[in-house]
């Protein structure tokens, strides 16, 4: 189990990465054939988002964003997916791979923009426009999913809002960066829910130039869902 006690808290100066200290490899390895003899036992699958430290990616079956993953899961003959991630991504798992038992290994790994947009509030705004025409960022809740009209990845949703009926009125939701940023590519206009993921918040310009400094390269660059 990873000790909680041993992450770094974020410092003031957000160009400034923070590293947790490596786990013993003795620890590391007891702990790794524990849950690999686990898997086998319960035929399970192990998905780990690229977030997830290195000790979790090294057990993992698939590393990898969230959708792609529970697209992975759903062709392994494997009657249990653990999705080492937060919740909005095992929801997505369980409904790509509804026959399937499906773990969360942290009951608390929530995300900032999926709690941003409860399901509740969404429709009490809804019910202020029926004309609404809801677009939901994959990254939410299933409630949201059910409430919403279609379903967008950060890679596709230019083209998808591109296409929504011109007779409606967009309501895009929740991450407002992402939805900002489409609106740009596109010039349709959309009403926008506030919020955001405190990750991709994070990353300031500071945080960009000084990453294209240390690497060398220039074609590093944030994410539709930064500001």
């Amino acid at each position: 189990m990873i000790d909680l006690a041993e992450a770094q808290p974020r410092g003031e100066d957000l160009t400034q990465p923070q590293v947790r200290g490596a786990r013993p490899p003795a620890q590391a390895a007891a702990l790794a054939s524990e849950i690999l003899a686990l898997k086998r036992q319960h035929n399970a699958v192990i998905l780990a988002h690229n977030y997830q430290v290195p000790e979790i990616q090294d057990v993992a079956d698939f590393v990898g964003d969230s959708l792609g993953l529970s697209q992975q899961a759903a062709s392994t003959s494997a009657e249990v997916i653990v999705f080492c991630g937060v919740h909005f991504m095992a929801e997505t798992a369980k409904i790509l791979n509804p026959g399937k038992i499906v773990v969360l290994p942290d009951k608390d790994a929530g995300c900032s923009l999926e709690a941003s947009c409860p399901a509740p509030e969404l429709a009490k705004l809804q019910a202020t426009n029926p004309n609404f025409y809801t677009i939901a960022y994959i990254n939410c809740s299933a409630a949201v999913k059910a409430l919403s009209d279609v379903i967008v990845t950060s890679g596709n949703a230019e083209k998808i809002v591109r296409a929504a009926p011109k007779d409606r009125d967009l309501l895009f939701v929740p991450d407002e960066n992402l939805g900002q940023w489409v609106m740009e590519q596109t010039g349709r206009p959309m009403t926008l829910w506030r919020g955001n993921c405190y990750a991709h918040v994070e990353f300031q310009q500071g945080v960009i130039q000084r990453a294209r400094r240390l690497s060398g390269r220039q074609d590093c660059g944030p994410s539709g869902e930064s500001p």
